[in-house]
């Protein structure tokens, strides 16, 4: 690969959330002795970026000013084009294009342009828990539907509760979540298009979250929920950011895609309210950076990347943790193990098998944060070498411990 994702990148000591917040209180503690910390709870990435977000920042500082500005040509340029190329999005113009400081704030913006506090929203379950206690702090409901699994063991949206809930509940607003978090589930234009068709009979409207959408694993694509009907691309509002794919959330930054010019207009003047939703004039160069034409090349060898450690731990974990099942993910770096049958077995908790991995410095993610009672959430964005170490220290001290 002309990229590099084998070596072993230190975090300690440059802000890193998943490294230096270890033992301060919300999360269970540092290792045992002997053990260093493989960070897979936080959904950022431990590779460094591609080259072209530094060398584009660099070339900005070097000038001494950093007054009031106004978004660049080559910033709404290049989001055009990476929607056109990565997934053939055709007449997206400049003014289908707005800034957000991030998803969640613009998920609360585009929430406040079509519903009131207190109304019931549509969110499939499992359920990202930014979406959870965005929603819920802001005084919206939370109506779930829930994925289930087929007998292929993939995620799958059930049409019938769906139609049920939004009948019964009066619900006019939905979050979309494409690819999904936490399952990893890419959605096939046919349950797209069933959704959609859904939502409209209901006079619903939707917010798409696709902020992984770069993060395809291969054999798998993505389709923009705008793209499935003229109808869809009317009554969403859609949210991307280069965060995900570039490990860019400490830069923040986002933006929307609206087609309809009313939901556009109410949408820019719910999300400047408050004042702060305004671009940071160096997350814009990171994003010119990271859609740069090197950057195209960077996310392919990202997804190859992903894909061979998606398949690694799977496998491990179909060959040697009995109990554990997890649906292979289609997208995104993350697994979402269901630990329920290995824990009736061994008589152990939730918080007992969480708190043995951490003392043997797997830092994994309680799942019940994102509606999973005996889920764990591991972050597979690390070098494979850090991979294969997690999984040898769960088998040897946690799921095989002899």
């Amino acid at each position: 690969m002309k990229y590099d994702f084998e070596t072993v990148m230190d975090r300690r000591g440059q802000d890193a959330l998943a490294v230096d917040a270890l033992g301060q209180g919300w999360t269970p503690g540092k290792p045992r002795e002997g053990f260093d910390v493989i960070p897979m709870w936080v959904a950022d990435m431990n590779f460094p970026t591609v080259p072209t977000v530094c060398e584009a920042i660099r070339r900005r500082v070097e000038h001494p000013a950093f007054g009031y500005f106004s978004p660049r040509d080559e910033y709404y340029d290049a989001i055009i084009a990476w929607q056109r190329v990565r997934n053939g999005v055709e007449g997206l113009e400049r003014g289908h294009i707005g800034y957000e400081n991030g998803v969640l704030g613009g998920v609360l913006s585009a929430l406040g342009t079509f519903c009131s506090r207190g109304d019931n929203v549509l969110v499939h379950s499992p359920t990202y828990m930014g979406f959870t206690g965005s929603l819920t702090g802001a005084g919206y409901h939370i109506v779930h539907s829930p994925l289930v699994l087929d007998e292929a063991g993939v995620w799958r949206m059930d049409f019938e509760d769906m139609e049920r809930k939004l009948r019964e509940g009066h619900i006019h607003a939905a979050i979309f979540c494409s690819p999904h978090n936490p399952t990893g589930r890419v959605w096939e234009r046919w349950e797209i298009e069933r959704a959609m068709a859904l939502f409209q009979k209901y006079d619903v409207y939707v917010v798409s979250d696709e902020i992984w959408s770069d993060i395809i694993l291969r054999g798998h694509k993505h389709i923009p929920t705008q793209s499935v009907s003229e109808d869809a691309r009317m009554r969403t509002v859609a949210m991307y950011a280069p965060s995900k794919t570039f490990n860019l959330a400490g830069l923040v930054g986002a933006y929307h895609v609206v087609y309809h010019p009313r939901l556009r207009d109410r949408l820019e003047k719910e999300s400047a309210i408050s004042h702060y939703n305004s671009m940071n004039m160096l997350s814009m160069y990171a994003l010119i950076g990271a859609y740069a034409d090197e950057g195209y090349e960077w996310v392919d060898e990202l997804c190859e990347t992903l894909t061979g450690n998606v398949d690694y731990a799977c496998d491990y974990i179909a060959a040697h943790f009995r109990g554990v099942q997890v649906a292979k993910p289609q997208g995104t770096y993350m697994l979402f193990l269901d630990c329920r049958e290995w824990m009736e077995a061994n008589g152990k908790t939730l918080d007992e098998l969480l708190r043995a991995g951490w003392d043997v410095g797997v830092a994994w993610q309680d799942g019940r944060q994102h509606g999973g009672t005996t889920h764990i959430r591991v972050n597979l964005a690390l070098p494979l070498s850090r991979v294969k170490e997690a999984f040898a220290r769960l088998d040897r001290y946690v799921f095989n411990q002899k």
